[in-house]
């Protein structure tokens, strides 16, 4: 598929793969999958435009949008450390060191935040009443378990996410996290609340390489899109990277291409606009 931009520009010329991150991006602040933006994936496929998504979300927590996607291609969860199929079969599970989450846990609960813990198909809390618990299980369209101790689940931990309310505990928090467990663990903000703690090689980065290893494609053939600072790795292994309108400065800097927010289906707009060459007058 040829881009509707000029030669001789920095752009790829041939896209064959987009990647989307899932939320502030691909669905609305309410969660909500637009017309349009089904439309547009419809579209990409009818222009020869492979399509897959790639989240922080656990895999699970993916599943609700393989049939309204009509997704063919392996799914990534866990910021790609959890790789499946639409029909839901394990590709590729990069889990924690177990003595890694012991750590993690306890650097997160130094700084004063709330430790959540996902294995590979369950998610793990102190308490089911803590804040963003019922809105991430609203999110991810599963519940959480509530535990006293993680104990054992630590020893099969696809991911842990750091949650507070506080930005100054966030980033403190996230430089010790960085600073302990280098070559052991990436942290990485999912949202301005959360630190998705993962296995190193699970982030959206290692997801652009596994999809251009499995789809025989060049990196440069991918196009990505994403809102956060965890989609920035990904930003930088694509061909094309577009970044929302929502997105805070930090991300749109680094990113070749700005659409509008994920309240005005920038995802569509896009698609519609950078990858198939449509101008519309539509809001």
């Amino acid at each position: 598929m040829t881009l509707p931009i000029a030669s001789g520009s920095r752009w790829p010329s041939k896209i064959s793969l987009l990647l989307s991150d899932v939320d502030g991006t691909l669905v609305t602040k309410q969660k909500v999958l637009t017309p349009r933006a089904q439309a547009a994936v419809k579209m990409l496929g009818e222009a020869g435009i492979a399509f897959t998504i790639t989240s922080s979300r656990p895999p699970r927590g993916l599943c609700h949008l393989i049939e309204p996607l009509n997704l063919q291609l392996p799914i990534g969860g866990f910021n790609g450390g959890g790789l499946i199929r639409p029909d839901l079969t394990i590709v590729e599970a990069l889990l924690l060191n177990p003595e890694a989450a012991r750590e993690a846990v306890a650097i997160t609960l130094k700084h004063g935040l709330d430790p959540w813990v996902y294995t590979e198909t369950e998610w793990y809390v102190r308490d089911l009443a803590a804040p963003h618990v019922a809105r991430e299980a609203f999110t991810i369209t599963f519940p959480p378990i509530e535990v006293k101790d993680f104990g054992n689940t630590l020893d099969h931990v696809g991911k842990i996410v750091a949650v507070g309310d506080d930005p100054a505990a966030i980033l403190a928090c996230n430089r010790e996290l960085d600073a302990a467990l280098s070559g052991e663990a990436s942290a990485t903000r999912s949202q301005s609340y959360f630190i998705d703690i993962t296995h190193p090689d699970a982030n959206k980065g290692t997801m652009v390489t596994t999809m251009a290893r499995l789809l025989s494609i060049p990196t440069d053939e991918i196009a990505t899109i994403g809102d956060m600072a965890n989609d920035l790795l990904m930003f930088r292994k694509s061909g094309l990277s577009i970044a929302m309108g929502n997105a805070v400065d930090e991300v749109k800097s680094q990113a070749k291409l700005v659409t509008d927010t994920n309240e005005d289906d920038g995802f569509a707009k896009a698609v519609e606009r950078f990858l198939l060459g449509i101008e519309s007058s539509a809001s």
